[in-house]
């Protein structure tokens, strides 16, 4: 299998920052990944103590965004790196961008989990939100476990994934849709439910977007702007 690896250099201190730079990342990652789980439950169970954690980890999340950022910053100026190294820290600095962003979406979630105990009543739309999330966790994990590896093969399927995610979102924004024009009383909450599904779709998408990012590191091909097909194309038709 086709895989990239962290290139080894005379400089052990340029070894350590690169090692560091990944691992960073992936605790990042790992942090991010909880805070949506945390995210979800707290508004499946209403659970409000749950969603001021996840509102408190944020500034984790954004520390570990600087950190990162930082030290990318530091290798570039001092040590010019080229190739396959200065492919590792572009990518890791989009990465960044997008699981901060993931930060962010599930802070959204933890404040609709909020809002939604406080109205007391569970809305429809909940089943939905379990079904969708759950989806999206599961993107999210793979998306960074194929960064872990380094396996653009894996980042392919991922990447396929939020396809099905957005027939999911379409299907369930459909269904409330039609469940508040038959019950107008419940639009306020049903409202709720709906940007919370509108956070988990671009979750998905912000996990697409990493898997984009570790096919650029390993193939050193952009495919931002590809078709799944071509994704598939460009990564396992180079392999034979």
């Amino acid at each position: 299998m086709d895989r990239f690896h962290l290139g080894k250099h005379s400089s052990s201190q340029f070894n350590e920052e690169m090692e560091s730079i990944h691992t960073n990342l992936l605790e990042m990652g790992g942090l991010v990944e909880r805070q949506v789980t945390d995210a979800l439950q707290a508004l499946l169970n209403a659970d409000t103590a749950l969603a001021d954690q996840v509102l408190v980890t944020e500034d984790r999340v954004d520390g570990f965004e600087k950190k990162i950022d930082e030290e990318i910053a530091r290798v570039l100026a001092l040590r010019a790196p080229a190739a396959s190294d200065l492919r590792m820290l572009i990518a890791v600095s989009k990465c960044v961008s997008d699981l901060e962003r993931i930060g962010d979406e599930s802070a959204k979630i933890a404040s609709m989990a909020q809002q939604l105990a406080q109205e007391g009543e569970s809305p429809s739309g909940y089943v939905e939100v379990r079904h969708i999330g759950n989806y999206v966790r599961r993107m999210l994990h793979e998306a960074l476990d194929a960064f872990a590896r380094f396996d653009a093969n894996r980042a392919v399927e991922v990447a396929a994934e939020d396809a099905q995610v957005d027939i999911e979102y379409r299907s369930a924004m459909r269904s409330l849709v039609t469940f508040m024009m038959e019950d107008p009383r419940s639009i306020s909450r049903v409202l709720n439910v709906i940007w919370t599904l509108r956070s988990l779709e671009r979750i998905g998408d912000h996990a697409r977007n990493i898997c984009e990012q570790l096919i650029y590191l390993v193939k050193g091909k952009d495919v931002r702007h590809y078709t799944l097909d071509q994704i598939e194309q460009e990564v396992r038709g180079s392999n034979k």
